[in-house]
């Protein structure tokens, strides 16, 4: 069982107790960063002059080799270590000796982890930027292809105003586009390197630390050596924001489901994102958005576990701290894939705009347009409302739309009416009367769509940053 520590102790540690303080079997995933940060870290030791460049160029070369031998399968990671930093410099000083040795020269695993970790999160910060841009290029072309698409718009799941597909799609839109925004805002916050802050209270060698944190792509050092070990607030601010693009997905996911089903039968799901029944042959099931909206809670419990275990911590560095990684890698796991699974869904799904639009017009979503159209004869607008009331209790009672009753019968309830009441409540002007700057009139979506066209175009503060590799 390689360990970095040992000298203290007299004895061995109980085999339950080492395994169950062990991290391998996860952190081992920090496997590149590790290499990352240990040789950024040793080219600043020989900048300093604290190593040798002959010892420099040793480590370097042979942490190059680790990191080839176990991305090509020649040498499996050592489960028996504690920890992956341990395999790290194990493995490292068989390879190359004494030198090797040197390499954790002005470093503690405290701040060594902190950077794996923090290196980590940042790409996936930026992976999952570049997930979130993919997903809002499949909503812009639904959109693009559906400004002219009826159907009704809900609230409290009753229908309440007619609208597009377009429009409706423009909602989820924001919603992803905020979700861009706290990723670029995390970002800039967590990019920052703890390398150089030692154990909790920094180090006696003279260490450059702006030199390490500009050779990894960092906009500078941390600058509380304590805080640096002990935070955890960028993990809880990237596992809120990935709790905010499941919750976004869940409720689109909700809807999907709705229109799927045969009460609604706004869309079809395609055959490569639905499951059958093992007993009913005809079922056709939603499960990629009821595993996604399933799947939200997953993150949410990632989320609570991670400020739980954080709330009760002094400083510096505790070992409860460990418990941030399968959490956050699972959550991490599990918004990429959702990510991308519900993105294939969008983009293969196909809508039913003729059952689209009859429902809008089956549920008196015209009907404040009936009253508006009264108040332009001189009704006022209390009365208009009343009188609009009245008008579709009698259509429930017929079983009919306000737009399929006769003029008599629309003047036997207000001598307001007129023929002109027809196109005034058709589904075509309903729509395209609203024209304000967010509603769903075409030219008001056309101008916030080349909006969206050209800020998709725009790069992302990731991007602009450090030009992260996958």
């Amino acid at each position: 069982m390689a360990q970095l520590w040992g000298g203290r102790f007299t004895k061995e540690t109980d085999k339950t107790v080492y395994e169950f303080n062990a991290s391998i079997g996860f952190d081992r995933r920090l496997f590149h960063e590790d290499i990352e940060g240990s040789k950024a870290h040793v080219a600043m030791l020989a900048k300093q002059g604290i190593l040798t460049g002959q010892e420099r160029d040793s480590i370097l070369e042979g942490l190059s080799g680790i990191c080839e031998d176990v991305d090509e399968d020649r040498l499996k990671i050592d489960e028996t270590c504690e920890d992956i930093h341990s395999f790290m410099e194990a493995e490292l000083i068989r390879r190359i000796g004494d030198a090797g040795k040197k390499m954790h020269t002005g470093r503690s695993r405290n701040d060594q982890v902190a950077l794996d970790m923090r290196l980590y999160t940042r790409r996936h910060v930026v992976r999952t930027d570049r997930l979130l841009k993919e997903l809002l290029t499949v909503i812009l072309a639904v959109m693009e292809e559906n400004l002219g698409t009826y159907m009704p718009g809900f609230t409290h799941l009753q229908k309440a105003q007619p609208t597009t597909l377009a429009h409706h799609y423009g909602a989820y839109f924001e919603m992803f586009r905020r979700d861009r925004q706290r990723m670029a805002d995390i970002y800039r916050r967590m990019n920052y390197c703890p390398l150089g802050a030692g154990a909790l209270a920094g180090t006696t060698y003279p260490l450059d630390r702006e030199y390490t944190a500009s050779l990894m792509g960092f906009a500078g050092p941390t600058q509380n050596s304590m805080d640096s070990v002990s935070d955890r607030d960028y993990l809880i601010e990237f596992l809120s924001a990935l709790s905010t693009v499941m919750m976004h997905m869940s409720r689109f996911c909700e809807e999907i489901i709705l229109w799927n089903s045969n009460e609604y039968q706004f869309v079809e799901i395609d055959d490569a994102y639905s499951t059958g029944s093992s007993i009913m042959p005809q079922k056709k099931n939603p499960d990629v958005a009821e595993l996604i909206r399933g799947k939200t809670g997953r993150v949410y419990g990632a989320l609570i576990s991670l400020l739980t275990t954080m709330k009760g911590i002094p400083l510096a560095y505790n070992k409860d701290m460990q418990e941030d990684k399968e959490l956050t890698f699972d959550a991490i796991d599990t918004v990429e894939n959702c990510l991308t699974l519900f993105a294939g869904m969008l983009h293969t799904m196909r809508f039913r705009k003729e059952r689209m639009a009859a429902s809008a017009m089956r549920g008196f979503t015209n009907a404040t347009d009936a009253a508006d159209y009264l108040v332009g004869k001189g009704v006022p607008f209390r009365d208009a409302h009343g009188i609009i009331g009245r008008l579709v209790l009698y259509c429930v009672e017929k079983e009919t739309s306000i737009d399929m009753l006769s003029l008599k019968e629309l003047k036997g309830i207000s001598d307001k009416f007129e023929t002109d009441i027809y196109d005034a409540i058709s589904l075509e002007t309903c729509v395209e009367k609203r024209l304000t700057i967010g509603g769903p009139a075409q030219a008001a979506m056309r101008a916030v769509m080349e909006d969206y066209r050209e800020y998709l175009k725009a790069e992302s503060p990731a991007d602009e940053g450090i030009g992260l590799s996958e």
